[in-house]
């Protein structure tokens, strides 16, 4: 299937799906990957389908979704491998683009190195780009990259694509428990996307069956960290978790509000307050959801945050 959706995304509302990597070839082949280790791991571009073919599928699928009173916010290239290794990327996007609805890719940025893939990636409306470890040893023990890949280079190629890039940029860091989410690291990952000034910055951990059964998510204490740490050096942070969130508003319920929120971002304890307030109720309402196993208390210099409850085996 060349097109799916609309599904939702957090990050990009309705999202109609292109599909435009035949399964798992990839440059990488992530140990956490949900989709297993790739089939075929390479960094040469080359031809897949044809960007008519694939214009056709996207426009079929939008008048599915039309005639059915689906909405959609973005097209969005997601394959099962990475978007970059399609030699006709650029031309799919140029051939899309008079369908008035925006465009977005998601790449693991390994290959922004290449000239032709930031002028080809330069063309859509919204990149998020992949960035778990600045860490040479770390991200060949996570990422697994084809070994004609250099992370410097690779790093090199993010900064020039971001100095340039005219739509929305956003970076996305895997925390893989045990490797990239102690503070060291977490201070020097975060230090280098400021440096590429993302509209936001998203925290993920494997949520779902990992390639590598080894491979295990942080706990609750060290993804709070991890945003408090990303948040000194990054304007806006969000986790990107699994569960969908909303902004910092009430709705006329309360648990269902608060859990949407906390699983976007911590909220400082006067921010509860505050939300509580607004729902003309009690402390007692956050006790009753620790209590229930919904969301739990978190200390973090000196400062109480509550978030979202991720795991059954959390121990404080």
């Amino acid at each position: 299937m060349l097109t799916f959706g609309p599904i939702p995304s957090r990050r990009l509302g309705r999202s109609l799906g292109v599909n435009n990597i035949p399964p798992k070839i990839c440059t990488y082949s992530c140990a956490y990957c949900q989709q297993g280790h790739s089939s075929k791991v390479q960094i040469e571009r080359q031809f897949f389908y044809p960007p008519e073919e694939v214009q056709k599928a996207v426009q079929k699928q939008i008048y599915r979704a039309t005639a059915a009173g689906e909405t959609i916010d973005y097209i969005s290239f997601v394959p099962d491998g990475e978007p970059a290794l399609d030699i006709n990327l650029g031309r799919a996007i140029d051939l899309l683009k008079p369908l008035n609805v925006p465009i977005a890719v998601i790449t693991n940025a390994s290959l922004l190195w290449k000239a032709d893939v930031r002028a080809e990636l330069a063309r859509a409306d919204w990149v998020s780009v992949k960035i778990d470890t600045v860490d040479e040893k770390i991200w060949r023990k996570i990422d697994h990259p084809h070994r004609g890949l250099s992370l410097p280079l690779i790093m090199e190629g993010i900064l020039a694509y971001a100095s340039k890039y005219q739509g929305t940029l956003c970076t996305e860091t895997m925390l893989v428990q045990g490797l990239n989410d102690n503070d060291a690291e977490l201070n020097k990952t975060a230090r280098f996307i400021a440096q590429v000034k993302p509209a936001v910055s998203y925290i993920s951990i494997p949520t779902r069956p990992p390639a590598d059964q080894k491979i295990k998510p942080p706990d609750e204490k060290a993804v709070n960290t991890a945003y408090q740490i990303y948040s000194r050096y990054i304007d806006k942070v969000e986790y990107l978790i699994g569960h969908e969130g909303n902004s910092f508003t009430y709705t006329g319920n309360l648990e269902e509000d608060l859990l949407s929120i906390t699983s976007v971002h911590p909220m400082r304890e006067s921010a509860v307050k505050e939300l509580l307030d607004k729902a003309g109720q009690e402390w007692i309402a956050v006790e009753q959801l620790i209590a229930d196993g919904k969301l739990i208390e978190l200390n973090f210099d000196g400062s109480k945050f509550y978030m979202r409850k991720l795991f059954d085996n959390y121990r404080r």
